[in-house]
């Protein structure tokens, strides 16, 4: 039998790594901007057409690459960063494997040109599908510009599982804000389709994340700054009222790199507790400076998970340095021994001054909990009120029965009405007398089997799901014009998405129109819903929306009627009126499937008589 164990063709490895380094258009993105703030850039511009698909051209103005170092630049390892394994813990560049143009020059067409400043002339290399076609000198501008062309056109696999062109440019937009936020310093400029995304000049901190994620967020930041022997922490976190009910502003940095961490995602959470709105999400960006030997990060190819030797100790330094940084903004308690100043207590002026004591005037017989004290006016002197010789009447005979093991005739009478009312079984299903809201989350109803639960929040999100769909199939638009239009303002990410559901949005009813540079007017929201900010849902579609798992075009318009009944059903926490819980039940089984949400969530259960009985059997 012949050997059956052979090596790979440089070719088809390079292809197989390209698969961990280069999942989609924004891991280009990521590697050639890594490399060009490695390169000493100070400007960086990004050119994007068809979400990536088509073209990604990346020009900087670093210290460019010599002929022979342009041409080994596309080896596999090759790197002028690493020499020894022991480089690997002190690392402070953001590339070090020598993966990413291996990989990228495999399954694209690349063209690099690059030149030195000491140089005359610059250098031109073009390679498709990792074959070298032309290596010959160039005039070009100092730097390095990068021209990616047909990524993925000899892996059709891969790239018939790319996304839709909106969430590759999210993608797209996620990798710049993760790579401009910890370098303000760097002019970084970004285009899609020849129109300007991002422009980002030379600023501090605060406003590069102010001028990433729009001005609506300079408000909400309070600073944060920790320095200890472990680790410098520096950044800025948001107020808990501008808490979002996604996330999506949540950024922690290790030494200039972007990195997830979800435990220590835990200890900011954990510094916000009882202070959020509920299901929602504080935004932060957090920049830790530690020594390089005392992490690794050197754990996976994208080089977003890293590993720290002091966890435990850091989770505690980010947990006490944000909850010390909401103390000092009022938002929660704090105490600060070092207070200046002095604490002015009254003093007698002279000894023999005699201290009067404040007078405390109360009232024995107010009762908090009376209320018909509007009724029946509380009586003068020691003598108890109406209200209150009634409560400690039926207390007595209520305790006076207990005695005999049984309760007052009238209390049993009450009692067992009130049973006879709740649980009657008859031939409907359910009745709106028979109708109980639990902790404003929850409906209870009695039926032949049992004891059903409603979720009322996910039974809304059905009754408008089913609505927004026979809009949309009928074509009968009927929209609510605003007295008043209102503008918002998006950043770039939500504007580009908001743009690319603006025809889909209108068949629904919504009058949105862009009205400027990353703004919008509302003229108009959908007749079927009772809108009292629009902006709110508007805003609220597009957090549901762009964290949605479905974005095929051919399913785009249901997505958009999931995303808005989501935005648009009514609150947990929110009291509902007996006819407001009659209407939605109603509503709820009028529908196809009132089982289950739109996205596949359970509506609706049935708590059997047996189970309740079992939980008294003991």
């Amino acid at each position: 039998m012949s050997d059956i164990i052979q090596l790979l063709p440089d070719a088809v490895a390079n292809q197989i790594a390209a698969g961990e380094v280069i999942q989609r258009p924004a891991s280009v993105v990521k590697e050639l901007v890594e490399n060009a703030l490695d390169a000493g850039a100070t400007e960086i511009t990004i050119h994007i057409k068809d979400a990536g698909k088509t073209l990604i051209q990346i020009s900087d103005n670093g210290c460019g690459m010599s002929p022979t170092d342009a041409r080994m630049a596309f080896e596999r390892h090759a790197t002028s960063k690493i020499r020894s394994a022991n480089d690997l813990f002190c690392i402070r560049t953001m590339g070090f494997r020598g993966e990413a143009l291996a990989s990228i020059a495999a399954i694209a067409d690349v063209e690099l040109r690059t030149k030195r400043t000491e140089d005359e002339v610059g250098t031109l290399i073009h390679i498709i599908g990792f074959e070298l076609k032309t290596q010959e000198a160039t005039g070009c501008n100092n730097g390095t510009s990068f021209m990616i062309k047909n990524l993925f056109f000899n892996v059709p696999a891969r790239r018939k599982f790319l996304k839709a062109n909106s969430t590759e440019l999210k993608n797209i937009i996620w990798e710049i804000q993760r790579v401009s936020l910890p370098n303000p310093e760097i002019k970084i400029t970004l285009f899609h389709n020849n129109a300007v995304l991002y422009e980002l000049p030379k600023v501090n901190h605060r406003k590069r994340i102010v001028d990433v994620f729009g001005k609506n967020l300079n408000q909400s930041l309070i600073l944060v700054e920790e320095q200890t022997s472990i680790v410098n922490i520096y950044g800025f976190i948001g107020q808990p009222k501008y808490a979002r009910r996604t996330m999506g502003e949540q950024f922690f940095f290790v030494n200039n790199r972007y990195m997830r961490h979800p435990y220590f995602h835990k200890a900011v959470m954990r510094a916000f507790e009882q202070l959020l709105p509920p299901d929602t999400y504080p935004s932060y960006f957090l920049f830790m400076e530690i020594n390089p030997a005392d992490i690794d990060i050197n754990v996976h190819p994208t080089k977003t998970e890293i590993k720290f030797e002091n966890d435990q100790s850091i989770w505690q330094i980010i947990h006490a340095a944000v909850r010390e940084s909401l103390g000092k903004h009022n938002v929660v308690p704090s105490i600060d021994f070092d207070q200046s100043g002095n604490i002015d207590i009254p003093v007698p002026q002279r000894q023999n001054d005699n201290i009067v004591f404040p007078d405390i005037k109360i009232n024995p017989e107010y009762n908090p909990f009376d209320e018909e004290k509007s009724t029946f006016p509380k009586s003068s002197g020691s003598q108890s009120s109406y209200s209150e010789k009634s409560n400690l009447k039926n207390w007595e005979n209520l305790y006076g029965g207990a005695e005999r093991n049984q309760l007052p005739e009238e209390q049993t009478n009450l009692r067992m009405s009130g049973e006879d009312d709740l649980y009657t079984q008859t031939s409907e299903q359910f009745s709106g007398k028979k109708i109980l809201q639990l902790k404003q989350k929850y409906i209870l109803t009695p039926v032949k089997s049992g004891l059903m639960v409603i979720d009322q929040k996910r039974a809304h999100e059905r009754i408008l799901f089913e609505k927004f769909m026979v809009v949309l199939k009928s074509d009968s638009v009927a929209s609510q014009q605003q007295l008043f239009p209102q503008t918002i303002e998006l950043n770039p990410a939500d504007s580009e998405l908001l743009k690319s559901i603006l025809e889909d949005l209108l068949s629904l009813g919504f009058d949105v129109r862009e009205f400027g540079k990353d703004t919008f007017i509302i003229n108009g929201t959908p007749g079927v819903l009772d809108v009292a900010s629009p902006q709110l849902i508007v805003e609220k579609l597009l957090e549901e929306y762009k964290n949605s798992p479905v974005d095929a075009r051919s399913k785009a318009k249901e997505q958009i009627a999931i995303s808005l009944a989501k935005a648009s059903a009514l609150d947990y926490g929110t009291e509902l009126k007996q006819e407001e819980i009659d209407h939605l039940i109603d509503n709820l089984f009028a529908c196809s499937t009132p089982n289950f949400s739109p996205d596949g969530k359970k509506v609706l259960t049935i708590i059997p008589t047996e189970d309740i009985e079992k939980s008294f059997s003991k």
